[in-house]
């Protein structure tokens, strides 16, 4: 605050020559410096002790109640020895005459650092406030029960937590922290307090303490040294825990484990646990299945049980179940039991840990007789298929056998013509496309399955695109999308065309006012997924078979049941629940797996997704149509 520009120009030149890099205002009115007090970023006042229309001391005062941590130094050609010490008491740092302008910087480096300590200072005790008001609130709402003690045992401070369980806490300080130990356990913690203290490492404990009403309950503590500048131990903290309900929790789990081991004993599922692919524990019931001993299994390796042909599966389960993978649903393998026969079983296992170790606690159930009443039900599912589309189909075949009849009539006088000739050619086209369809059906009637083989889906695709084009209702238009670069798979191509024509029949009863089918057929590259029931490869080149729809949708609270044998939405004798789940045996065998993604009021989408094979195309592969059987 200064009246002269050329002082103030003057006094700022003098700062920058001694290095001190500054930004000044000048003010000379109240109103002007007041207006300079309300911006941001002030760090230091300089100020004339006189001037035409305000006084320094005046100045100071306001500055005071405002930015009370900015220095205040008095910079005056006038300013007595009284007035300045008069300064100096109202709150200004240092003064300096103008003649003598040669002390200002060193005034100015000296109220800085004098200021920053003041903020400083008053940094550190802010923090040291806030941090006492923290650990205060902490000791208050605390469950644990937190004490100090000093080397000799006795408690200098308690948190509130302590109220519950011995009474007032201010009462507790000064006395001594054992008294209340239980007399077996007391001998035991002393020895480990007196370690804490000699060591300076905290150790943890468990013991009886005994409350006033004379209950007893069990505590876990866990002690830490407080050391004094020269790294003596001066007092050692103690937090402790209730663990009643826990040890409680405890003798009760050993009573439920004994109760579990005789169900397991007893169980009509085989249970068993395997740790780096041995066997080291199976219940009879396990050891039934396979026509043995527990004793005959037990040390065996798991994957010997298993038939050639199905090991890479289960080793690959095995594996993901190991890295912590969940597979929510069981995979089926086949198995050989003692006397050689062999049985399908369906395996389910979790990671565990047995023995401080990890392992893997599996299930072990016989679905041979599953097995065997589910090739009936592809057989029932297969004849379902041709009954619903069996009106289709014969309305179909009138429409074309029409033209045949009707030209057989008219050639009887037309023969000869150029229409006669017409005619004879509809015969002929009507008669063959006729053909086609039956050749069709009949392919698919047969039902046989032979050794697998390569297998083009795209003409699978494309006879079933023509098969449902022409037998279900024109209100739904079907289309059909396959690259010319479709990969071949291995499988059975009887068995692929029941899972196209059981999506598309599905299809088709969910759009019962039309709609668009779409059959559509990619190369996709998987890496390392986890899907519902996938026994397939879990990486590598597959192809993708979408069947979607336009129509009803399912709701999302029955997606995970579609798949589940005899589960139905259709009304009695429309549907035996059995679609879904033929597919998914069929894709499974294939080594594939299948995804569902459905709304409500849009449709659904079925995502099959079949192993890639690197070889050759064969036109064998195709399926080819062969008798039905007379009689």
């Amino acid at each position: 605050m200064e009246d002269s520009p050329v002082d103030a120009v003057l006094l700022r030149s003098l700062l920058e020559s001694e290095g001190i890099e500054c930004a000044v205002r000048r003010v000379e009115t109240r109103m002007q410096f007041e207006a300079a007090l309300e911006e941001a970023g002030i760090d230091l006042i300089l100020s004339d002790f006189t001037l035409p229309s305000f006084d320094g001391l005046s100045a100071l005062k306001i500055a005071r109640e405002k930015c009370p941590g900015v220095p205040f130094i008095f910079v005056s050609g006038t300013i007595g020895e009284e007035a300045a010490i008069d300064s100096l008491k109202e709150g200004a740092v240092d003064y300096v005459l103008k003649d003598r302008w040669s002390r200002l910087p060193a005034a100015v480096r000296r109220a800085m650092r004098e200021a920053q300590e003041r903020a400083e200072r008053r940094r550190v005790e802010e923090e040291l406030r806030q941090g006492e008001e923290l650990f205060r609130k902490i000791m208050e709402n605390v469950d644990d029960l937190v004490t100090v003690q000093d080397v000799e045992g006795h408690r200098v401070f308690t948190s509130s937590s302590y109220r519950h369980v011995l009474g007032d806490p201010a009462a507790l300080v000064g006395t001594d922290a054992f008294a209340e130990i239980h007399p077996e356990d007391k001998e035991r913690i002393q020895r480990i307090f007196g370690e804490t203290v000699a060591t300076g490492v905290g150790q943890r404990a468990e013991y009886r303490f005994l409350l006033r009403d004379g209950t007893i309950c069990y505590i876990e503590s866990q002690g830490s040294v407080i050391r004094d500048k020269d790294g003596k131990v001066t007092n050692v903290v103690v937090v402790s825990r209730d663990v009643t309900e826990r040890k409680r929790v405890e003798r009760e789990l050993i009573v439920a484990e004994a109760k579990f081991r005789a169900l397991v004993e007893q169980a009509i599922v085989g249970n068993y646990i395997i740790q780096e692919g041995t066997l080291v524990y199976v219940n009879p019931r396990m050891a039934e299945i396979l026509g043995e001993t527990p004793e005959q299994i037990i040390s065996r390796q798991f994957l010997d049980l298993i038939v050639d042909e199905d090991r890479p599966i289960a080793a690959r389960n095995l594996e993901e179940r190991l890295r912590g993978q969940v597979l929510r649903a069981p995979y089926e393998l086949r198995m050989r039991r003692k006397d050689s026969r062999l049985i399908h079983v369906e395996v389910h296992g979790v990671l565990t840990e047995y023995a401080g170790r990890p392992a893997i606690l599996g299930t072990l159930l016989d679905i041979t007789e599953k097995k065997r009443l589910e090739e009936k039900f592809l057989r029932a599912q297969r004849m379902e298929s041709i009954g619903a589309l069996a009106g289709g189909i014969a309305h179909d075949l009138n429409n074309v056998l029409a033209p045949v009849l009707m030209a057989a009539e008219l050639l009887q006088d037309e023969l000869s013509s150029e229409m006669g000739r017409n005619m004879l050619e509809t015969i002929r086209a009507s008669a063959n496309r006729g053909g086609d369809m039956v050749k069709q059906i009949l392919s698919f009637a047969t039902g046989a399955s032979g050794e697998p083989v390569v297998i083009q889906l795209r003409h699978l695709i494309k006879d079933m695109a023509k098969l449902v084009q022409d037998t279900f209702p024109r209100s739904i238009q079907v289309e059909s999308r396959v690259p010319n670069d479709l990969q071949p798979i291995l499988g059975d191509a009887t068995q692929l065309h029941q899972v196209l024509l059981n999506l598309c029949v599905n299809a088709r009863d969910a759009m019962p006012q039309g709609g668009t089918l779409l059959i559509q057929a990619d190369n996709v590259i998987l890496e390392n997924i986890s899907v519902r029931g996938r026994e397939g490869p879990p990486s590598g080149p597959f192809v993708l078979l979408t069947v979607s729809d336009t129509g009803t949708g399912i709701p999302a609270e029955l997606l995970d049941k579609i798949f589940e044998t005899a589960f139905t939405t259709k009304a009695p004798g429309k549907g035996t629940g059995l679609g879904l789940s033929t597919v998914t045996n069929i894709v499974q065998k294939h080594g594939g797996f299948v995804e569902v993604s459905s709304e409500v009021g849009k449709g659904t989408r079925f995502k099959v997704y079949l192993p890639a094979t690197a070889q050759a195309e064969q036109e064998s592969a195709q399926a080819q149509p062969s008798e039905l059987p007379a009689g």
